[in-house]
C-alpha cells in the first residue's frame, strides 16, 4: 500500500536552519524531542513546532515509546529529497561538463 503524499513542501521544510539542523540529528539516529531540544539552542516546544512542519512535509516519522514521541528520518521522504536534487543537479553537472569540454580557453595573440 502506497503512502500517502505529504502536505507540506520538504524544501520549504529544509529552509529553516533550526530544521536542517534536526535533520542532521535524526541523520546520526532517532531522538526524542528533550534529546533534540538539549542539543539545539531552541526550547521543547520550539523543537515540536519544528517536527510537526518535518512530519507534514514527510522528511521525519514519529513512533510512540511509553510517554515520549519518539522520531526519526522517514527513509521515503529523504529518498525522494535526494533524488530531486540527484537529478537537478546531475543534469547541471553534465551541461557544465559539455561547455567546458567544448570551450577552448581564449589567449591573447601577445
Amino acid at each position: 500500500m502506497a503512502l500517502p503524499m505529504p502536505a507540506g513542501d520538504p524544501f520549504d521544510a529544509l529552509g529553516d536552519p533550526n530544521r536542517r539542523a534536526i535533520v542532521e540529528l535524526l541523520g546520526a539516529g532517532e531522538r526524542s524531542v528533550q534529546e533534540i531540544a538539549d542539543v539545539l539552542p531552541i526550547s521543547r516546544p520550539a523543537v515540536s513546532r519544528h517536527l510537526r512542519l518535518l512530519k507534514r512535509a514527510g522528511l521525519v516519522v514519529e513512533k510512540p515509546r511509553g510517554t515520549r514521541r519518539i522520531y526519526q528520518l522517514h527513509d521515503q521522504g529523504v529518498e525522494a529529497v535526494q533524488a530531486y536534487v540527484e537529478r537537478v543537479w546531475g543534469e547541471a553537472a553534465v551541461r557544465f561538463r559539455l561547455v567546458a569540454t567544448n570551450t577552448t580557453a581564449e589567449r591573447p595573440d601577445r
